[in-house]
């Protein structure tokens, strides 16, 4: 959970220009759209659904996609293609889309990670391909910053590599051998990291050693989808259903043309080779596609302050109880949207922040947060319209019920 812990990258510039009130939705979701179904599989097998007020988190499922993601998922349902043409041709529009020379759909920003590294080993041999994870005679390293070296560097590991890790620029001039196939960027730990991305891609160019950087849920502000094509990466890894709303199982892989070609070698449809598992239907394909439109072309600012309204009425609505402290704030790096972060003096209202989590967590409706027994966490883009209200109304009813 360590790319949503949001909290521990909070920043102190407070958000401005906030509206009383609930905003009239610009994007909503499709529980606004959907007709009733014919069947309720949630209520049919006791599966508990929830107010998401904590975020994209891949264990709450992510976002909710669109109604017009769902649909081309649901035409696209009803005839066959050649799923090496739908990628071809997917991958030529996101990467018009995202400024890179190529693309392609993947099965989430994990698979993008895991293709991108294979591709750096291997190329377009397919006798390379063959071989991994086993990489005897082949590059057998990574090398990634200490403050980078987090759970998400196990992609890398999947296809056999070793991660050195590293620290200063001196220490990464010395690392760099004929064994390096990658020099791998987390985004959201780039601001804890002594080499910045431009200067880790300088230093990567000088070596001619490919680098890749996983952005996966930092698809906010929407210039970072080009920002690290146009800043050099060769490969870019983004997640595809948090931000972007696309099909939660599937991601991005942009980056320069020759490594995307490789990437697919070491993908399926083909077979003997270490993504093969890493399946992404047509449908999939085709969904990311429109959701990755939809969210360039939308109204950004227009985005936004819905996104400010909703927080505001949450602020509001507790802010006044007495021994209630409440910030609102934009992370610095990742995941960047208005966040409300709460806490509570426990000696006026006798409750801590998990015990709160969890009675919100039991009631009706259900409603998941962020935070620690310290304080709660809420962001406010994977609300529907007017769950911002239910939010506030439990929130203040409980820390009523809670005080002394």
């Amino acid at each position: 959970m360590k790319r949503r812990e949001v909290i521990k990258n909070l920043s102190i510039i407070p958000v401005s220009g906030v509206v009383l009130g609930s905003a009239i939705p610009f994007e909503t979701g499709l529980a606004s759209f959907a007709a009733a179904p014919k069947r309720d599989l949630f209520k049919e097998l006791g599966i508990r659904t929830f107010i998401n007020a904590a975020g994209t988190y891949t264990a709450m499922s992510g976002s909710l996609m669109q109604e017009d993601v769902v649909e081309a998922i649901r035409f696209t349902a009803n005839k066959f293609a050649m799923i090496d043409e739908v990628q071809d041709k997917v991958g030529a529009k996101i990467a018009e889309l995202c400024h890179a020379e190529s693309a392609m759909v993947t099965a989430g920003c994990w698979s993008a990670s895991v293709l991108g590294a294979a591709a750096t080993i291997t190329g377009l041999d397919p006798n390379k391909v063959a071989q991994l994870p086993h990489l005897e005679n082949l590059k057998s390293e990574a090398i990634v910053q200490k403050s980078h070296n987090e759970g998400y560097v196990h992609a890398l590991k999947n296809t056999g590599l070793i991660v050195i890790e590293i620290e200063t620029v001196e220490d990464l001039e010395k690392a760099i051998n004929e064994k390096t196939a990658v020099m791998w960027f987390l985004n959201y730990a780039g601001p804890n990291g002594q080499i910045k991305d431009k200067e880790w891609v300088a230093i990567a160019r000088k070596h001619n050693i490919p680098t890749m950087i996983d952005m996966a849920a930092d698809s906010t502000p929407v210039e970072n989808l080009w920002k690290f094509n146009e800043m050099g990466f060769d490969l870019v890894c983004v997640s595809g259903g948090k931000g972007l709303r696309g099909p939660q199982s599937a991601g991005l892989l942009m980056g320069k043309k020759d490594l995307i070609s490789a990437a697919r070698l070491n993908a399926p449809p083909r077979g003997g080779n270490i993504g093969r598992g890493m399946k992404v239907n047509k449908e999939e394909i085709l969904g990311m596609y429109v959701a990755l439109e939809k969210f360039i072309n939308r109204d950004h600012q227009k985005q936004w302050k819905i996104w400010e309204d909703r927080i505001a009425v949450m602020e509001n609505a507790v802010k006044s109880i007495n021994g209630v402290t409440t910030a609102v704030t934009v992370p610095p790096v990742a995941n960047i949207t208005p966040t409300l972060t709460i806490s509570w003096d426990t000696a006026k209202i006798k409750v801590n922040c998990n015990e709160f989590r969890e009675r919100l967590r039991k009631g009706n409706p259900s409603i998941e947060m962020m935070g620690s027994k310290d304080n709660l966490v809420i962001t406010s883009w994977n609300l529907q319209p007017g769950e911002e209200k239910i939010v506030a109304a439990r929130m203040a009813e409980e820390l009523k019920k809670a005080s002394a």
